[in-house]
């Protein structure tokens, strides 16, 4: 009997995963499912491979990391330029002017207008400073154009709808993301990071993309 060594031995075990996900998903690029060796995983990452039949993990590691909040997809969106999207979604934590009640509970690293420029691991730090303060305050509201929103709850709220407005605009202004997601067609797309079981709709970037491409998918975009 051929005897094989633990190194081997794992990546025989992932080829003959890998070989079962891509034959349940021949219509679709193989390397969305690739593997990833366990010690090669970020802490917070899910890797390709773990999706199970008609599922397709939204991996930063290929194309269809395009589709994440981090990814640099510079848009327009209501006469501002955003470098990504998570760059919106951070600044909001942060005071749009001297008036707001949060400018005083802290010294602040950085405006609303720098914030609103980051993309990327960048933007997600420094919108974890604006958290401590909405922690501190004891608030669960963020701003955009003036207006308080409730930034954690169960409904499709106000920013709930202002980012899904903002992703349609990352789309129709990137053609390489919308014809990224359409490629996924009917697979269930999931985040590559842990995820709560009650985090707010605004929070389900995928669950959103899977809407939008429903609606692409019948001929409205918007």
């Amino acid at each position: 009997m051929l005897r094989l060594g633990g190194r081997v031995k794992n990546t025989f075990f992932l080829f003959l995963i890998s070989s079962f996900l891509f034959s349940a998903h021949a219509q679709y690029p193989t390397h969305w499912w690739k593997p990833v060796p366990k010690e090669d995983l970020k802490w917070w990452e899910i890797s390709p491979d773990s999706a199970k039949k008609g599922e397709v993990v939204l991996s930063k590691r290929n194309e269809l990391g395009l589709l994440s909040n981090f990814a640099a997809t510079p848009f327009v969106f209501r006469k501002k330029k955003y470098p990504s999207l998570e760059g919106l979604w951070q600044s909001m934590k942060y005071p749009e002017s001297k008036s707001d009640p949060r400018f005083s509970k802290a010294e602040w690293p950085f405006t609303r207008a720098e914030v609103e420029k980051m993309d990327g691991h960048t933007a997600k730090k420094a919108g974890g400073f604006g958290s401590k303060v909405m922690k501190k305050m004891g608030i669960n509201w963020v701003t955009f154009e003036g207006v308080e929103m409730v930034y954690r709850t169960s409904e499709k709220s106000d920013h709930y709808q202002v980012i899904k407005e903002a992703m349609l605009s990352k789309l129709n202004q990137n053609p390489k993301v919308k014809q990224t997601l359409l490629a996924t067609g009917s697979l269930n797309l999931r985040p590559d990071h842990k995820v709560r079981a009650d985090d707010p709709p605004a929070w389900r970037y995928y669950q959103i993309w899977m809407d939008i491409r429903r609606d692409l998918q019948k001929g409205d975009s918007h």
